[in-house]
């Protein structure tokens, strides 16, 4: 297992587990703003702050057969991680399937795991931050565990300022 992978998913089960551990954890989230169809917030201080934006799709099919929807992109200062996007997809994925996010003509392929998704190498995580930054529209494909394909549409209205809130929070 790569560095970066495992450093990834020990990211999305701190996320997980913030989300799942009530009150306490959620007087240490802090919402930074709304940003027309993106939230940023903190969560944690020191070494545990990561910062963070997310939004929620606008269209997203098999929704009444999904759990929570979001995208997200979480900057990790401690770790010197930032810009790593993660998809929390709702449903369990296909075993060995990969999601795909579209951003204009541009593509790229995620690696899953469970329910999220992220990108294979930083530079992507990189680049698809840049394509939300320019672009209007995203499309998340993947495909669930039942074999059901699912395409969501997500609204970049506001990522450019979320992101800037983020970044100042984080020290960027």
């Amino acid at each position: 297992m790569t560095k970066r992978l495992l450093a990834t998913l020990i990211a999305a089960v701190a996320l997980a587990f913030g989300a799942l551990t009530g009150a306490a954890q959620a007087q240490e989230q802090k919402l930074l703003g709304r940003f027309g169809d993106w939230e940023a917030f903190t969560q944690g201080s020191g070494v545990n702050l990561v910062c963070y934006m997310v939004s929620k799709p606008q269209e997203a099919t098999l929704r009444s057969r999904r759990g929570d929807i979001f995208f997200l992109v979480n900057h990790w200062p401690e770790r010197k991680e930032f810009d790593v996007v993660q998809v929390d997809i709702g449903y369990a994925f296909k075993e060995r399937s990969e999601a795909e996010i579209a951003i204009g003509s541009d593509t790229w392929k995620l690696f899953t795991r469970d329910g999220n998704a992220w990108a294979y190498k930083t530079q992507d995580d990189t680049a698809i931050v840049e394509a939300m930054r320019k672009g209007t529209q995203m499309l998340v494909k993947g495909v669930s565990s039942r074999g059901n394909p699912t395409t969501d549409r997500y609204s970049l209205s506001g990522t450019t300022a979320a992101h800037a809130a983020m970044d100042k929070a984080c020290g960027r």
